[in-house]
């Protein structure tokens, strides 16, 4: 299989990796910097890799005897913290202009830049792609996950209310996929996995999502900056509550400059993505719910908080558009991507998902030692984990 990086958007290797790809039938797997190299239709596109990756590119993983790493570092989540690549007599060979990651697990390393090299590479083998029948087992299971990001994304699906994230993702989705330059923008919590596994992507500019070191606050700052480089494209940034709280107030600049962006502010009522990753832990979502503090138990279990996202989108001078249902949401989405000003979607969602199915693990360790059985038992998968990892060099 093939896993297409930064690199590979980077270098502006689309052209030829789609040709590369189309060719010689490898499946290609995207991260999120490389996410919109092929696009999500591709006959070899198997969606992304990893811990929050496709159940189809994870499957390929496992079983694949060589993989081609074009533009990766192979970081903690592409690799599912070294446990994705199954077979024990996998190779790598590794195209990067850095030789760090050249040769990285071990790789037979390609230095050279990602367009040059897939360039040489389909010249050495012009002759050679894979069979009829591994190209009909990927696309089965491309198909597979096509159809469960259906089943996620689409809403009547007996979930709500209030909506799940993952409905209001394919809602905007649905509203953007078609020929206008559009950016899409997201940084930290929940929602980065949920279009990594999600999101269905034809342009390498018009996925912007920033993974590496969960940045809160950076989705609107970015926002800002993509429209400032490139004007004419739609900026539409997804930012949740939590990280909307972190730093908000870029909003001003966006209004002061005329710069106009589409702001989805998906509001859950609290942190669900380290809620969900306590509770899969063992932890029971401990303070990562909205609530005040209860003077009964002492604990963060009273009433929801009277903390109103939409009026304080409001107070730092934007348009303002409230839904509560993903068919409020599609009508607000249009009306404010018509707009000429700086509009803000107000969107309350489930805090508890449903998200998209795992097909993979990642390495959050857990304490040895607790009262709660729970916790305990959380320990016990953890080890099992363990040992499915991969000590590469």
């Amino acid at each position: 299989m093939l896993v297409a990086g930064g690199g590979a958007v980077y270098s502006e290797a689309w052209a030829e990796l789609r040709a590369f790809a189309q060719r010689t039938g490898i499946p290609v797997a995207d991260t999120h910097a490389g996410k919109g190299a092929v696009p999500w239709d591709h006959p070899a596109a198997v969606g992304a890799l990893g811990a929050t990756g496709t159940a189809a590119a994870n499957a390929l993983a496992a079983e694949a005897d060589v993989v081609l790493g074009v533009g990766t570092r192979y970081s903690d989540f592409t690799t599912a913290s070294r446990t994705v690549f199954a077979r024990p007599d996998v190779a790598f060979v590794n195209l990067n202009v850095a030789r760090l990651d050249a040769v990285k697990h071990a790789a037979e390393p390609l230095v050279a830049d990602a367009r040059a090299g897939l360039e040489a590479l389909d010249a050495e083998l012009a002759d050679w792609q894979v069979d009829d029948d591994y190209r009909a087992h990927v696309r089965e299971l491309a198909d597979g996950w096509r159809r469960t990001t259906d089943a996620v994304c689409r809403p009547g699906r007996g979930h709500g209310p209030p909506p799940a994230q993952t409905e209001i993702l394919g809602a905007v989705n649905d509203l953007t996929d078609g020929p206008d330059d559009i950016t899409i923008i997201n940084a930290a919590g929940s929602m980065p996995g949920d279009l990594q596994a999600l999101w269905r992507a034809r342009d390498p500019k018009a996925y912007h999502v920033e993974y590496a070191y969960s940045t809160m606050g950076y989705e609107i700052a970015a926002g800002l900056g993509v429209k400032m480089a490139a004007p004419d494209r739609e900026v539409v940034v997804l930012v949740g509550d939590g990280s909307y709280l972190m730093l908000s107030q870029e909003i001003v600049t966006a209004v002061a400059e005329g710069l106009k962006i589409v702001v989805v502010l998906v509001d859950n009522g609290g942190f669900a993505s380290i809620g969900a990753l306590s509770e899969s832990l063992g932890s029971q979502r401990f303070g990562t719910r909205y609530a005040g503090r209860n003077p009964d138990t002492g604990e963060l279990d009273g009433g929801p908080l009277p903390v109103d996202l939409a009026a304080n989108a409001a107070s730092l001078g934007a348009d303002v558009l409230r839904a509560t249902t993903v068919a409020e949401f599609r009508d607000a989405f249009v009306r404010a991507k018509e707009a000429e000003r700086t509009t803000v979607v107000h969107v309350v969602t489930d805090l508890t998902g449903p998200n998209p199915p795992s097909s993979a693990w990642w390495d959050v360790p857990v304490s040895e030692v607790s009262e709660l059985d729970s916790t305990r038992r959380a320990y016990e998968e953890y080890r099992d984990g363990k040992r499915a990892q991969r000590p590469y060099l």
